[in-house]
């Protein structure tokens, strides 16, 4: 399972793993029931990959969240999702102590905490993301 293949479908909950591309429509299986379906064009797809989450300093890609929330939850689930605005904030605040208050709200924070919960239950190998950061340092230093 690869960070890049994995996505969001506005209007419909939970994660997908695209599958196949056609010409017009897109095949997804769902992360938590393993359920296939296709998605059209008319639908808004958001790659977990192309996401970033704004700090004060600069935008970090939500690989790297991840990574940090998965050290520090030592490979376990997170925090409920349902927990209320404070709790997510607190969490959050440790997790990303510069993230921008005012640009990320209580319900991206849920939203990230879920998808973080809905990778572990599924199994995904976050040591990948890991590696492709360490690549990232490694292609920057090059054109340095």
């Amino acid at each position: 399972m690869n960070i890049d293949k994995i996505v969001s479908i506005s209007g419909k909950p939970g994660l997908y793993q695209v599958i196949s591309q056609g010409k017009n429509t897109i095949i997804v299986e769902s992360l938590q029931d393993k359920k296939r379906l296709p998605v059209n064009s008319l639908n808004s797809i958001s790659a977990l990959s192309d996401i970033a989450i704004y700090t004060y300093d600069e935008e970090i890609p939500l690989r790297e969240v991840f990574v940090i929330i998965h050290k520090k939850e030592n490979g376990e689930k997170s925090i409920d999702p349902k927990s209320d605005k404070k709790q997510l904030q607190s969490f959050f605040s440790e997790v990303l102590p510069n993230y921008d208050e005012e640009r990320v709200y209580p319900s991206n924070i849920k939203k990230i905490v879920l998808w973080y919960n809905t990778l572990v239950d599924a199994g995904f190998d976050f040591k990948s993301l890991e590696e492709v950061k360490e690549e990232e340092k490694k292609t920057e230093e090059v054109k340095k």
